[in-house]
């Protein structure tokens, strides 16, 4: 059975306080509880217009970030001719949808920033949602059961976008290319990266609306790297590649005490693995041939855990035990000069309620390697999608929809709460820009990202292979035992999941172009 990234996903629970909306509590929060947020159906709805005015800076994020930033109350964080919820015929979807029900089923740890949106979209549309959130560490068991019994109770559901193959492989998923073409969803205002490998499903058509848009980065301490360098820190050239990287993080060991000169995620399972996918995607490994038999036991892998080897020498003790949580309270308290980590560490960092390094901090390109690539890791991440069993299928998928709006979505950012935008014209807003620190190198290292395929077993082999890099980072093994354990692994999963025999759950040529999206395109650096 697939473990569940309880960890990863949990990483937003710590963030309560600093929620998106804020408005909407949760109470009673539990495997199988409902959140109730049905409401009786007024005689005659609010006017749309008075709706979506208050859909601003002004009621959605924190006070003391608006002052932070001398943010109007109505501060375009993004551009409302591609904000769905401004564009959409709402008059429309009363007249199909008034009086419907949604059931909606997500993971705890994204509960909170789904519950603000309910009441407006419930006012606009005429629907009632019922939330069904669920704790990390059990949804992945629970949706599969429901789904097997072939009567899920729930329309709609959201979770870890590696899963996305479980899912839609058995055919428990609705396809949405009908509904996205009626309600002119704007799909390809998202980043190829998101749109391909969050929405998109094994060549098949769209399966899913992407949710928390993820990308791994790397962030420095000015202040220390001056110390070091001499000089200012400059995003695209004071560190070229990762040889650069280790230099640089030796000397940076030694600048304060009890700081590190770089810290980075190694523990057990998917930790490890995200870091490894992180170093060998700018090695330029294959995790597969077109055969589907795993391949990265290649000198681009070993070199991978070869740097993060040389790497951890410059690193916490006890970074191989490291996760999210551990990585963040390290980074966020001053502890470390550099960080390999999501793009929230960038923006975290920033808000003076969370951290302690306000001021101090710069997002910076992706180091390069020799005879790499450049290829920024589009890693985790998540993803909304509607049941194939769902009884208002449509009206589940317009409240995803809103869900993931691009206001909505900016203003998770302003927030600084983890939920992270895949809008272009989101990251691409000078206004966004100001509230977050990464966005401008998180958006242009998007047209060259890179990203594992959603197969059916894939988080079962990524935390498999971790498990074994764990071994070498902890010097129990070689990296090329390592490896060459983590593909024994990773054949005897997608053997188990049909890749061998007969017609394979996806076909390679529909999702190889979706692994690098940068492949034949000049990089930024």
């Amino acid at each position: 059975m697939l473990h569940k990234p309880s960890g990863r996903l949990s990483r937003r629970s710590l963030l309560k306080s600093t929620a998106a909306f804020g408005a909407a509590g949760l109470v009673g929060v539990g495997g199988v509880s409902l959140f109730n947020v049905r409401r009786s159906l007024a005689a005659e709805l609010p006017d749309p217009a008075s709706v979506l005015a208050r859909i601003n800076v002004g009621n959605y994020v924190k006070k003391d970030y608006r002052d932070l930033y001398k943010l109007a109350d109505d501060e375009q964080l993004w551009d409302p001719a591609k904000d769905w919820i401004r564009t959409v015929d709402w008059e429309q979807v009363r007249k199909e949808f008034a009086g419907k029900t949604v059931k909606f089923a997500i993971g705890a740890a994204d509960a909170e920033s789904a519950a603000d949106g309910l009441k407006p979209f419930q006012e606009l549309s005429g629907m009632t949602v019922e939330l069904v959130p669920i704790p990390d560490d059990s949804l992945y068991d629970k949706v599969v059961a429901e789904f097997i019994s072939g009567n899920a109770s729930f329309d709609a559901l959201q979770f870890f976008s590696p899963w996305l193959g479980d899912f839609a492989a058995p055919g428990f998923l609705a396809k949405l290319d009908d509904y996205a073409a009626k309600w002119k969803l704007p799909i390809d205002d998202f980043y190829d990266t998101y749109k391909l490998n969050y929405g998109m499903w094994g060549g098949k058509g769209l399966y899913g609306i992407p949710f928390d848009c993820d990308i791994q980065q790397i962030h420095v301490r000015a202040k220390y790297f001056k110390e070091v360098t001499g000089g200012d820190v400059d995003a695209k050239s004071t560190i070229k590649t990762y040889d650069d990287l280790i230099r640089f993080s030796a000397e940076l060991n030694k600048t304060d005490k009890g700081v590190a000169g770089v810290g980075f995620m190694a523990a057990r399972g998917f930790w490890s693995t995200y870091t490894w996918e992180h170093l060998a995607a700018q090695f330029g490994v294959d995790l597969f041939n077109d055969k589907w038999e795993p391949v990265f036991n290649s000198d681009a892998g070993v070199k991978a855990i070869e740097t993060i080897l040389a790497l951890q020498k410059n690193a916490p003790a006890g970074v191989a035990g490291w996760g999210w949580g551990e990585n963040r309270a390290a980074w966020l308290g001053g502890q470390l000069a550099s960080n390999i980590s999501w793009q929230d560490s960038g923006t975290q960092a920033t808000r003076p309620d969370q951290s302690k390094i306000v001021g101090d901090v710069i997002t910076i390109y992706e180091p390069r390697v020799d005879g790499g690539r450049f290829a920024p890791p589009n890693i985790a991440g998540s993803t909304s999608v509607v049941t194939a069993s769902s009884k208002n299928p449509e009206g589940a998928f317009l409240m995803l929809a809103f869900l993931t709006t691009a206001s909505i979505m900016a203003m998770n950012e302003a927030n600084a709460n983890g939920v992270a935008p895949g809008y272009r014209s989101v990251l691409t807003n000078p206004n966004l820009r100001k509230v977050s620190q990464p966005a401008e190198v998180w958006s242009t290292e998007l047209d060259y990202a890179w990203c594992a395929p959603r197969l059916p077993g894939m988080f079962e082999m990524e935390q498999a292979l971790g498990n074994e890099i764990n071994k070498a980072v902890v010097g129990q093994s070689t990296p090329k035992e390592a490896l060459d354990a983590g593909v024994k692994a990773w054949r005897e999963i997608m053997d188990k999941n049909g890749f061998y025999s007969g017609t394979p759950p996806m076909d390679f040529a529909a999702v190889a172009d979706a692994t690098w999206v940068g492949k034949g395109k000049t990089p930024p650096v």
